[in-house]
């Protein structure tokens, strides 16, 4: 894949917008960049994280009750720690800081519970075209897909609910890389679709259902879109 943004993204969904944001702000120290509306009473607050971007999105009604998503935890890398420093937000999300280059670490690493690693090892290296860096663990840009466990992963066919959700990665072209993806065995979670002048943007899913969001995003491709 041809990325636009060297880093990977990771949203949540939350109906404690306060709590979250102390958390994330102030108990982890991301800087805030700014909040955008998402409709249906739905506002994605962004915050910095070594060239990611976390996305907490604040739901004002009521999150479905639904099966978690197989994304169990983030990992941080921070410069100056001497060993990992485990934490949950609010809603129990796992998030850990830890030292920089720990475990390759040197940017975010998502981590994934899976139900078959050998469906995910195809996906990731053959799919989604990122390097394998030892056995369950993948690189998109400087960031890191970790198969951390194995265990049941419910598909649901609702996505927005509450913890972690769906990761973003950053291309120069939305449609020719959702095109490539399903090509490649990968299975469609939403095709593309224009955002105002802002965003084109598409949803891919992983072997477990978990939603993958190709974005093409004006504000990195210089208003290409």
């Amino acid at each position: 894949m041809k990325l636009a943004k060297n880093h990977l993204d990771l949203g949540l969904f939350s109906n404690k917008r306060d709590e979250q944001l102390a958390f994330w702000q102030h108990t982890i120290g991301l800087p805030y960049d700014h909040m955008g509306k998402l409709g249906g009473g739905m506002q994605q607050h962004r915050h910095h994280m070594n060239g990611s971007i976390l996305k907490m999105n604040h739901a004002r009604d009521p999150l479905p009750a639904i099966a978690p998503s197989g994304i169990v935890g983030l990992q941080i890398a921070r410069e100056g720690l001497a060993a990992p420093r485990p934490l949950a937000d609010p809603d129990g999300n796992k998030v850990a800081l830890v030292p920089k280059g720990d475990g390759n670490v040197d940017g975010i690493a998502v981590l994934l519970r899976v139900n078959d690693p050998a469906a995910h090892d195809r996906f990731w290296t053959h799919a989604m075209q990122c390097e394998r860096v030892r056995d369950g663990c993948y690189r998109c840009g400087d960031s890191l897909i970790v198969i951390a466990e194995r265990g049941k992963v419910e598909r649901s066919v609702e996505w927005r609910g509450p913890g972690y959700r769906y990761t973003t990665i950053q291309v120069w072209d939305c449609a020719a890389e959702y095109r490539g993806i399903l090509a490649r065995g990968g299975t469609s979670g939403g095709e593309p679709r224009l955002l105002g002048d802002t965003v084109r943007f598409a949803f891919v899913c992983d072997p477990d259902g978990n939603h993958i969001e190709i974005s093409q995003r004006a504000s990195l491709t210089g208003g290409r879109l």
